[in-house]
């Protein structure tokens, strides 16, 4: 059953790219994958393995113990368009260029120094916040290319 399959695959690939990309995905990833170079590219390289390890640690178990019916052609292929975008995007520059061209770089600054309305203590210090504009942006442009996976895993 396809939809089944598909909502099953889904919600463990949505699980498990939030454990790679937050608990599994190293500081000094974290920190140059957004470098220009190959300190950037590798950095993110290294990020995307561990995040499509991960990915596959999760979803195995959840197929087999469900007797889900996956194909190689569709795991290589979800997981492939997967990896392929959250590197793409993990670049910084990049989704930072889409926000952009679409008209979100005021949202994209949201919760940075450079946004006029960013947070600050009563003395006029940087306030701690749980998150910015480029960090939504960065989630929800995953999920997007996670649902895009999902499918072509559960149909391929």
């Amino acid at each position: 059953m396809p939809v089944a399959t598909f909502a099953a695959v889904f919600v463990a690939l949505y699980v498990a790219h939030s454990v790679g990309d937050h608990w599994v995905q190293t500081s000094c990833q974290s920190a140059d994958k957004g470098k220009p170079g190959w300190t950037g590219r590798l950095a993110g390289a290294r990020h995307v393995a561990t995040l499509t390890a991960t990915k596959l640690a999760l979803l195995l178990p959840v197929a087999a113990l469900l007797g889900l019916r996956l194909s190689a052609l569709g795991l290589v292929a979800g997981m492939g368009v997967d990896a392929v975008t959250h590197w793409w995007a993990d670049r910084r520059s990049t989704l930072a260029w889409l926000a952009k061209v679409t008209g979100k770089a005021e949202f994209y600054s949201l919760g940075t120094a450079t946004h006029t309305a960013h947070p600050v203590t009563a003395t006029g210090g940087p306030a701690a916040h749980l998150g910015t504009g480029a960090y939504a942006l960065d989630q929800s442009f995953h999920h997007l290319w996670l649902l895009v996976a999902a499918l072509l895993i559960a149909t391929v």
